[in-house]
């Protein structure tokens, strides 16, 4: 165990074999330099040969790689909590297998969190300001953070981006659910954290398809809002303890 790690990258991955070793090695190229760290991969139930992408790589110059596997797919957000769960670091960077997340924003992140100095900031989100997804995606996409935003008042404007910088701490702290990756703003925030949302790049898919429909996506993305809107107005206050 490496003692002085600062640094977990967690990436849930259903069926990207074809994305999750360029990844890897973008995510190694990105973090040079920055000190110790490593790149958990949570295969969830793939069935096209992403653990065997995962061990290549490894095998091949990326020993900084470790990998999970579910024996069945669980979801997104299961998936980064076995990560966090696993991660060896007090601070944790997800981006989604797909590629679409660009690795060098991890370090965009990095600097957002150090550039406050806030010790209550526990959540960095990235925020795509130009998506190169679908129209209807996007479009979809918008919607869900209108409404979202509207019912929980989480002040952040893209929940759905998988760059994010946690407290590995704080996070496995707060209620877990399905779906629940979706809402990690207002969860944080009622735990008592900060949260601020920095500028990232999108990329456009090269290999595989997206695991969720629009519409799927956007329903069930409105039903969950009403039981985490139940969750927080049931969640005390957080408070100080002082030992005398």
């Amino acid at each position: 165990m490496t003692v002085d790690m600062q640094l977990s990258v967690v990436i849930p991955a259903c069926n990207e074999a074809h994305c999750v070793g360029p990844l890897a090695r973008e995510i190694r190229a990105a973090l040079a330099g920055r000190g110790p760290f490593e790149i958990i991969v949570v295969d969830d139930g793939s069935t096209d040969g992403t653990s065997e992408a995962v061990t290549s790589v490894r095998d091949s110059g990326v020993p900084e790689i470790r990998l999970l596997r579910h024996s069945r797919r669980v979801g997104q957000s299961a998936a980064v909590l076995t990560g966090v769960r696993a991660a060896r670091a007090p601070w944790i960077a997800t981006l989604d297998g797909d590629g679409q997340n660009d690795p060098v924003d991890i370090v965009t992140l990095l600097d957002a969190l150090a550039a406050q100095r806030d010790p209550q900031l526990k959540l960095v989100m990235g925020q795509r300001i130009v998506r190169k997804d679908a129209w209807l995606r996007r479009i979809a996409s918008r919607i869900a953070n209108g409404v979202r935003a509207r019912m929980l008042r989480d002040g952040a404007p893209d929940t759905g981006c998988g760059l994010k910088l946690m407290h590995r701490e704080t996070f496995l702290e707060l209620p877990h659910f399905n779906h629940m990756h979706r809402f990690l703003p207002a969860l944080f925030r009622s735990a008592g954290a900060n949260v601020i949302s920095t500028a990232v790049n999108h990329r456009a898919r090269t290999h595989g398809t997206s695991k969720y429909g629009v519409w799927d996506r956007l329903w069930v993305g409105v039903v969950d809002l009403f039981g985490v809107r139940w969750l927080i107005a049931r969640t005390p206050p957080p408070i100080q303890i002082v030992e005398q």
